[in-house]
C-alpha cells in the first residue's frame, strides 16, 4: 500500500485529513486512538475489554515511518505504528 500524497493534521478540530490519488477525507484522533494497532491495545481489543477514548484526544505528533506513521496522542500513547493500509481501512470505515 502506497502513502498518501497528503496528510495533514488539524488538532484545533480533532481531525487528520487524507488524500490517496483516489480517495481524500478525514478521520477524528478519537477514531485514531480507539482503533491504535499497538499490542497492548490489540490484545485489549481481543480480548474484549473496552477503553474510553475521551473525545478531546488529539494527535500531538505525525511521524514518518516508512510503511506508515507513529502518531503520538494528547494523552501520552504513542506505541502504536499505523500502516498505510491499516490507516486506509479505518478511513473506509470512518
Amino acid at each position: 500500500m502506497k502513502a498518501p500524497s497528503k496528510i495533514r493534521n488539524h488538532r484545533s478540530t480533532g481531525q487528520l485529513a487524507l488524500q490517496w490519488a483516489d480517495v481524500e477525507g478525514v478521520i477524528s484522533h478519537a477514531r485514531l486512538r480507539g482503533a491504535c494497532p499497538c499490542s497492548q491495545c490489540r490484545a485489549a481489543r481481543l480480548q474484549g475489554r473496552v477503553s474510553l477514548v475521551m473525545e478531546d484526544v488529539r494527535v500531538e505528533c505525525v511521524v514518518a515511518q516508512g510503511y506508515g506513521v507513529q502518531l503520538v496522542f494528547s494523552d501520552g500513547h504513542e506505541r502504536g505504528i499505523y500502516p498505510w493500509g491499516y490507516l486506509r481501512d479505518l478511513f473506509k470505515e470512518a
